[in-house]
């Protein structure tokens, strides 16, 4: 099995994944050409309780905290505390770059330049999440269920994974919509993230600093030496 690599590249790969991704998530919201199906189920929220995206993001990111916990059937108090930071900081993040955007004008752009913004933002969070997955030190939460469900659940089938785990968002989307008869955040970047999410997560693993291994074990899942 190889060996992991030095902590100083894991905790690189941690922060540059981290602003990287809040980085892309800020681009896709800005140009409400669609994002992420998590994303978008956090903006739904958002505006049906009229707070920015951060707040529905941290709560649901708690919730999925816990839910990772019930997954790898053990207790985990690194895994926790390490993924209600990361949420902390990213939804920080998002709504930091969301804001720059706006100010930049990323919503009043013509629509085409828009989609091509809202992809480039949809592949930008992909290298990202490949990046801190590998390190596997901290992340967050909704891509630690993909990794879970990966390694623990579809034998490394990050395609089936992700599917399984965007199923989540669409029902909350769903719901939010039932109430506020309005839907946001949801366009071709959506279909592009449904459709794409996995193989470039893939790809990155392959491309994107392939030097940085999975550091990864199933025993750490299941409480097994």
């Amino acid at each position: 099995m190889a060996q992991n690599n030095p902590m100083p590249q894991r905790v690189l790969a941690l922060i540059l994944g981290l602003v990287i991704n809040a980085l892309g998530n800020g681009l896709t919201v800005a140009t409400n050409m669609g994002t992420s199906p998590w994303t978008a189920s956090e903006v739904n929220l958002g505006h049906l309780f009229g707070t920015t995206v951060g707040w529905p993001m941290l709560v649901v990111g708690v919730l999925t905290a816990v839910i990772n916990q019930l997954l790898i059937r053990h207790w985990d108090t690194w895994r926790f505390v390490g993924e209600v930071a990361f949420i902390s900081c990213f939804s920080y993040f998002v709504n930091t770059f969301v804001a720059g955007f706006t100010r930049l004008g990323v919503p009043d752009l013509p629509v085409i330049p828009k989609i091509v913004v809202c992809l480039l933002g949809v592949v930008t969070f992909c290298c990202a999440i490949s990046l801190y997955q590998r390190a596997n030190l901290i992340m967050h939460p909704n891509d630690d269920t993909t990794n879970i469900l990966r390694f623990l659940y579809f034998n490394g089938r990050v395609m089936t994974a992700q599917i399984v785990n965007f199923l989540v968002p669409v029902a909350i989307i769903i719901l939010t919509v039932l109430f506020t008869h309005r839907l946001y955040s949801v366009n071709i970047g959506t279909l592009f993230c449904l459709l794409g999410n996995g193989p470039l997560i893939g790809l990155s693993d392959r491309y994107i600093w392939p030097g940085l291994r999975h550091n990864f074990r199933v025993s750490q899942l299941t409480g097994q030496s």
